[in-house]
C-alpha cells in the first residue's frame, strides 16, 4: 500500500498591510481607507509591532524569506516606521530577504526612496496604472504621467533599481493604441518587472455601482495579446497570469503565494497561512479589517479569526494558486504542500487535459495557452464538489 504524502513546512513570507490612501480609487476593493485626518502612524506602528510579535511566536524556528509592505499606500508611512517593523523580526529575517514596498508616484517626496532603502527596502512596486493623463483621472489616481518618471528617477538615484510597474488595461474609453502606448512607456523606463492586468468591476465599488463604458470583450482580448507580444519582444518573460519579469527578477514574494507557501499577515484586514508539519495542520488567519478596531485589539486573540484548511479543500487552494504559473507544478511540490496524493486529482487532471487546458511533461503539469486563456474554467475542475 502506497504511503500517504507528508506535509512539509514551505518557505515563509511576511505581509504588512498599511491601509490608508490619500483618496480611494473607484475601482479598488482592497481594505484601504482615505485619510480624513493626520496619519496615525505611531499608534498603528505600535499595533503592528504587537501583532508581529504574536505572529513570530507561532513560527519561532522559521526564516522569513520575503517581506511585502502593501496597502493602501505604504509610501505614506515614514522610513523610520518601515525600519522599525523590519528590525522587530526576532532574528528571523533572511540575510538575502526580498523586501518590497508599494508606492504611489503621487506620494513620493524627494529623498524618500533613499530613506526607505536605508531602512532595508530593496524592491519597489510603483502603481503607475496608465501613462495617459485622461485615463489616470478617470481611474481616480492622484498622480500624472510625469510623476511616474520622476518616481523612477528617484528610485534609481537611491540605488533601488529592482522595481515593478503596475499597469492596467481594458480601461474606460481605452483603445488598443492607448493600451499599447502604456506598455511602451513602461518598457522605456526599464523596470525589472511589469504587472499587467485587466481592470475588473469588483462588487461594492463605485465603478460596479455606476459602471463606466469599458471596451468590449474582443477589444480587451486583443489588448491582452498585443501587449503580451510587446512585452515579450522587449525581453519581459510572462511567468504568471499578469506578471512579466526580466531574467532573474521574478517577484519572490508572490511566487511563494502561487506555490502555496506560508505567510504571516499583520495589519488591518491582513490574511495569513501557516503550515505545521508536525501536527499536519494548515491554518489561515484574518485580522480585523477596520484600522481603529485593529489598533485597539492588536496583540490579543480578539484581533483575528482562525480557520483550519480542511483536507478536501487543500487541493483546490493549491490549484487556485499554482495554475496561475506558466511553469505549473510537479507532484513533489503538490504533495509536500498539501499532504494529498496527486492520484486523487487524476480525474480532474485527465478532464483538463482532454479539454486542452492542461499539458504534461514528465511529472510536471502546466496550463496550455488555452488553459491560460480560460483559467477560471481550469481551476474550477478542482473544486471539491467537482471532484
Amino acid at each position: 500500500m502506497k504511503a500517504m504524502p507528508r506535509l512539509r513546512n514551505p518557505p515563509l513570507s511576511l505581509y504588512v498591510h498599511l491601509p490608508w490612501c490619500v483618496q480611494k480609487c473607484p475601482y479598488c476593493d482592497f481594505n484601504s481607507h482615505p485619510l480624513r485626518a493626520a496619519l496615525p502612524e505611531q499608534d498603528y506602528l505600535d499595533a503592528l509591532l504587537r501583532d508581529l510579535a504574536d505572529e513570530l511566536a507561532r513560527a519561532p524556528d522559521r526564516t522569513i524569506d520575503t517581506v511585502f509592505f502593501g496597502g493602501g499606500t505604504p509610501s505614506l508611512f515614514s522610513a523610520e516606521a518601515i525600519a522599525r517593523v523590519l528590525e522587530a523580526n526576532g532574528g528571523q529575517l533572511a540575510a538575502d530577504a526580498e523586501i518590497t514596498l508599494e508606492a504611489n508616484p503621487g506620494t513620493v517626496e524627494h529623498g524618500a526612496f533613499a530613506a526607505y532603502r536605508a531602512a532595508g527596502v530593496n524592491r519597489l512596486s510603483l502603481g503607475a496604472q496608465s501613462f495617459d493623463a485622461a485615463a489616470l483621472k478617470r481611474l481616480g489616481r492622484i498622480h500624472g504621467p510625469d510623476e511616474i518618471g520622476r518616481a523612477v528617477d528617484e528610485a534609481r538615484a537611491a540605488g533601488l533599481d529592482n522595481f515593478n510597474l503596475d499597469l492596467m488595461y481594458g480601461l474606460p474609453e481605452q483603445s488598443l493604441e492607448l493600451a499599447l502606448a502604456d506598455v511602451e512607456h513602461a518598457i522605456a523606463l526599464d523596470p525589472t518587472h511589469i504587472s499587467h492586468y485587466q481592470l475588473t468591476l469588483e462588487p461594492q465599488t463605485p465603478f460596479a455601482k455606476r459602471p463606466p463604458a469599458l471596451p468590449d470583450d474582443d477589444a480587451i482580448w486583443t489588448m491582452q495579446t498585443d501587449c503580451q507580444a510587446a512585452l515579450a519582444a522587449a525581453g519581459f518573460v510572462q511567468y504568471e497570469t499578469s506578471a512579466y519579469a526580466r531574467d532573474g527578477r521574478r517577484c519572490r514574494h508572490n511566487l511563494n503565494y502561487w506555490r502555496y507557501g506560508d505567510y504571516l499577515g499583520i495589519g488591518a484586514g491582513a490574511h495569513g497561512k501557516l503550515t505545521d508539519a508536525t501536527s499536519g495542520r494548515i491554518v489561515r488567519r484574518e485580522k480585523l479589517r477596520h484600522p481603529s478596531r485593529y489598533m485597539r485589539a492588536a496583540g490579543s486573540p480578539a484581533v483575528f479569526t482562525e480557520t483550519a484548511v480542511a483536507d478536501n479543500d487543500r487541493m483546490f487552494e493549491f490549484m487556485l494558486n499554482a495554475l496561475r504559473l506558466n511553469e505549473g507544478f510537479d507532484r513533489p511540490l503538490f504533495e509536500a504542500r498539501t499532504a494529498c496524493a496527486l492520484d486523487a486529482a487524476d480525474a480532474a487532471l485527465a478532464e483538463a487535459a482532454r479539454l486542452g487546458l492542461l499539458e504534461r511533461a514528465g511529472d510536471r503539469w502546466f496550463p496550455s495557452d488555452r488553459g491560460r486563456a480560460y483559467l477560471n474554467d481550469l481551476q474550477a475542475l478542482f473544486l471539491p464538489e467537482a471532484a
